[in-house]
């Protein structure tokens, strides 16, 4: 059983729904629940401590608490907390402690809270594998997805979509042309109005296709790391994947909007089967949970877009996940912009080369790998890393240009 696909794009402020979009979700859940208090402690733990700064985490709580003196506290460690991004609120009137709370940014910006029975979500899908799926939709003699989608959502599905993508297309269109260079000490350029300009000059049509949509994956990523709106596809961290390859088909290809909501239908639901049985959080799987997944879901929209069949469609979300298997979650300096830009427009190359591989390949050869299997050996081997590679900033790239 799974949820609607609605729980996957969420529209917020970046540069990361775990250490962002979370946080600000629970200081709202925490103002729900007590007023009466005059000063606040936040205590973050984990990968919220290690990359909070750069993530922006500490900002987005003092936001939160405006009303209130807040103190914000790090703690490095990952010992006595069950999840790696773990917050602790209390909340003091006349020095006197009212109320304390225990939080996790579960990923996505979803959250938790410690003590609280998870919330009964609306499950709608009778299956939560792509297997389960191919099962249903052979039953009902039905090869189309988005149809399956239709068929379980809300009639309200395709405004929600549409509304999704029109802030996929204001996240590229805001940052393509602009200039100068991004927050925190990383001294990093804007590039994407250069990528841009470069591909609309290309005269080889291959470099021209590679840097248009490498422009587009910059610009969502760029504006994300600056603290933009972003949509989660499936998180901000790689925010740039599924928007470039949509909107250069959108803009360059003759894919009609009607046509990318039913993509984003596809990418939702292939989503929903991640989070399902693996996560899309990079503080619990690394980056291949992030970036992986998201190029994976995107080579299935683009897949869709084409008309491929259900086949070529898994066989090039299994191959987009499988070549990321292991990647690490290395922020430099906490900061959502090395490697974690390039990264999308890597991913969204990616995407595409999936999708080449599926209507060319694939024929020739059934592939031996499932989606499902290809999630399931993600998340044992995002078990298996290191934290040191799991969104602390203490690993990889992260320790060799730490400054």
């Amino acid at each position: 059983m799974m949820e609607s696909i609605k729980s996957v794009y969420k529209i917020g402020p970046g540069p990361s729904s775990s250490h962002t979009i979370g946080p600000y979700n629970i200081a709202k859940d925490f103002l729900n629940r007590y007023q009466d208090f005059d000063s606040i402690v936040v205590d973050l733990y984990g990968s919220l401590a290690l990359t909070g700064k750069g993530h922006g985490t500490d900002k987005i709580l003092l936001e939160s608490f405006k009303d209130f003196l807040t103190k914000i506290n790090f703690h490095f460690s990952f010992d006595n907390i069950n999840h790696p991004n773990t917050l602790d609120i209390s909340a003091f009137k006349k020095n006197e402690l009212v109320a304390k709370e225990r939080y996790y940014s579960i990923g996505g910006g979803e959250i938790e809270r410690k003590g609280e029975k998870k919330a009964l979500k609306k499950m709608i899908y009778p299956f939560e594998t792509f297997n389960g799926m191919k099962n249903y939709l052979n039953k009902k003699d039905n090869k189309d997805i988005a149809k399956v989608v239709d068929e379980f959502e809300d009639n309200d599905i395709d405004n929600f979509l549409e509304n999704v993508f029109e802030a996929m297309i204001h996240e590229i269109e805001s940052n393509l042309n602009i200039e100068g260079y991004l927050p925190g000490t990383l001294g990093v350029k804007r590039v994407a109005k250069d990528i841009y300009q470069k591909a609309l000059k290309e005269n080889d049509l291959f470099e021209k296709k590679v840097l248009m949509i490498s422009s587009f994956a910059y610009a969502a990523s760029e504006g994300n790391a600056n603290g933009d709106i972003v949509v989660t596809s499936p998180t901000c961290g790689s925010c740039g994947v599924l928007p470039a390859i949509l909107y250069y088909e959108y803009k360059f290809e003759g894919a009609k909007k009607e046509e990318i909501i039913n993509a984003l239908k596809v990418a939702g639901l292939m989503t929903n089967f991640i989070k399902k049985n693996a996560s899309i959080s990079g503080a619990a799987l690394g980056c291949q949970a992030e970036i992986g997944s998201a190029s994976s879901i995107t080579a299935t929209a683009l897949c869709y877009l084409k008309k491929m069949s259900l086949y070529q469609i898994e066989y090039a979300s299994e191959l987009a996940l499988e070549h990321f298997l292991g990647l690490t979650c290395d922020p430099v300096n906490g900061y959502v912009q090395i490697p974690c830009i390039e990264r999308n427009g890597i991913g969204a190359l990616r995407s595409l080369i999936s999708y080449v591989y599926a209507k060319d390949l694939a024929p020739i050869r059934k592939n031996k790998v499932s989606f499902d299997e290809i999630v399931k050996t993600m998340k044992i081997t995002g078990e298996s890393l290191s934290k040191d590679y799991k969104e602390t900033s203490i690993g990889g790239l992260a320790k060799v240009l730490k400054k």
